[in-house]
């Protein structure tokens, strides 16, 4: 039986299997890609690197709605960087609308221009994402890259679980998917955003499939990751998986036995169920797949599941974590804090006393280098 051991390697010299997970979020991606931008940042100094290659550091990326363009992006060899630019560039015309604390934004939302403010988001948000990711299929970057792809959606059709999904033990069907349209697809966020209507790319028809935002049931994305490592590792290999979530904010709700009688408007017609259901799924499915890891080890198959601590927002945050909050104060507030988390990881991977900081220590210092510009798009050509 393979045995890992506390720093994750193994006693018989077996590479770990490593997938990154990151977890959905709407606007307050950009936290998580500052906070990857910091944490990579410092191992190149370290490291006397350029910068250093984070997608390539992983077997598997999983990722849901910005979760997913934060994974493509790392995928192909985008600097973070140039992730939070893209946040800080395109996030005011992806979201032009902001729905406010009260029912009056989204009664306006409602009643008013509601379908033209999703429209032009969904325009915005294609436009970046061609520019970002160009025309990149999930299988070039497997091919190109060596790197697996697993993206939560949901499937109009059927009202279906979807996963847009290529490693070397899935089929042909996702091949020809542009990671642009998969990325579309799976933070296409009902009321924030419009439905992803896709072209099927293997088809000469026009041929479109319609997809909901996969936060709507994976919008933490380990479970599946999990279950594509366990199907593609090596037998006996072990599975170190790393999981990041976005902005941790104070939750829950005091609500007197007389205050549940709700009714849409106490629910700002639907807009407070988003960011409720992001809560549940990342407390959830973290627990589960801890859970799922312990008795899988025990079984024989070593498998870890590190979660990238964070710090709870501080009040002042508290105004800034709407999923469609694209102001300028806002971004630099997500950033100065994914910058501070940041700071916070490095100080555990200092500490040789802890396993985990030790797991994320050893990661750092083995992904690979690439150049501050990130991989030439020519690669995949």
């Amino acid at each position: 039986m393979d045995v890992q051991m506390m720093d994750g390697t193994s006693r018989i010299g077996k590479r770990p299997y490593r997938v990154l997970c990151i977890d959905g979020g709407g606007m307050r991606g950009i936290y998580t890609a500052a906070l990857l931008d910091k944490l990579t940042s410092y191992y190149a100094k370290l490291r006397n690197a350029e910068a250093l290659d984070i997608g390539k550091g992983f077997d598997l990326i999983a990722g849901t709605s910005t979760g997913a363009i934060l994974g493509c992006a790392a995928a192909i060899g985008r600097p973070m960087s140039s992730v939070v630019k893209l946040y800080e560039d395109h996030g005011a015309f992806i979201f032009p609308h902001r729905i406010r604390d009260g029912v009056l934004s989204p009664l306006w939302r409602a009643l008013s221009k509601g379908s033209r403010v999703v429209k032009a988001g969904d325009k915005a948000l294609q436009a970046a994402l061609t520019k970002e990711m160009q025309d990149v299929t999930m299988k070039q970057v497997l091919d190109k890259r060596g790197i697996g792809l697993s993206v939560p959606a949901v499937s109009m059709e059927k009202h279906r679980s979807w996963v847009f999904k290529k490693t070397p033990k899935s089929g042909l069907r996702d091949d020809n998917y542009r990671l642009a349209d998969v990325c579309l697809a799976s933070s296409a966020a009902p009321i924030y955003r419009s439905l992803a209507a896709i072209r099927d790319p293997d088809t000469d028809s026009d041929n479109y499939r319609i997809f909901a935002d996969g936060g709507l049931w994976a919008n933490n994305p380990v479970l599946v990751a999990m279950i594509d490592a366990l199907t593609c590792a090596e037998e006996g290999q072990p599975i170190e998986i790393f999981s990041i979530g976005n902005v941790s904010r104070p939750a829950g709700s005091q609500i007197q036995p007389k205050h549940v009688h709700r009714s849409m408007f106490s629910w700002k017609l639907g807009a407070e169920i988003g960011p409720l259901a992001i809560d549940v799924q990342e407390f959830a499915y973290d627990h589960m797949a801890r859970f799922f890891a312990g008795h899988l080890s025990k079984l024989g198959r070593s498998v870890t599941h590190v979660r990238l601590p964070q710090q709870e927002a501080a009040s002042t945050m508290m105004n800034y974590l709407g999923l469609d909050e694209a102001r300028p104060k806002a971004l630099k507030a997500l950033i100065a804090h994914g910058y501070d988390d940041a700071d916070m990881v490095k100080s555990l991977c200092d500490r040789t006393d802890n396993s985990e900081g030790r797991m994320i220590h050893k990661l750092f210092n083995e992904v690979p280098t690439m150049p501050k510009s990130g991989i030439p798009m020519e690669v995949f050509q």
